[in-house]
């Protein structure tokens, strides 16, 4: 079985950064999803909007696009994308106690935005995290995945579709 090459490899398998110039300028779109498990307590206090360091859903949405933003700085390879849109969606699932975040990111361009929606999600998560290790240092961020890709030459991928 012939095993596929890592892009992010030469030939002499030294790391470099892909190169993209061939490639058609297409609209790109990815969506990731991650969450933070909390007390319920924890959570309450989020909803409710009175934890005493703000509004902790409105500073993770901010954090988590200002991430996205900076992706490239992040990850040494990278390609510095101009960014289209950033959707931060936080969303309170008081049934499991947490907050799942969902982050879609847009460019046209000619490589992807999945770093970029993982690392929004990410840093939107460890915000949140952040802003309440006061009150609860043991929650969780997990399941932090690609859920859905457009745009390029594999054109569209969507996690668990066959």
């Amino acid at each position: 079985m012939t095993q596929p090459n890592l892009t992010h490899f030469n030939n002499a398998g030294e790391a470099h950064m892909v190169d993209v110039g061939a490639k058609a300028v297409t609209q790109r779109i990815a969506v990731c999803e991650g969450t933070i498990e909390m007390l319920p307590d924890t959570l309450a206090l989020i909803m409710a909007g009175n934890h005493k360091k703000g509004d902790v859903l409105g500073i993770a949405r901010i954090a988590g696009i200002m991430a996205s933003k900076k992706t490239a700085d992040l990850i040494p390879l990278c390609h510095p994308l101009p960014l289209t849109h950033v959707d931060i969606q936080l969303l309170p699932e008081p049934e499991f106690n947490r907050v799942r975040c969902v982050a879609t990111v847009k460019t046209n361009g000619q490589t992807g935005v999945e770093m970029e929606a993982l690392t929004a999600t990410q840093i939107a998560l460890l915000t949140i995290y952040d802003m309440c290790k006061a009150v609860d240092r043991g929650m969780v961020i997990q399941s932090v995945r690609l859920l859905e890709k457009s745009g390029g030459k594999s054109d569209h991928w969507q996690r668990g579709a066959a």
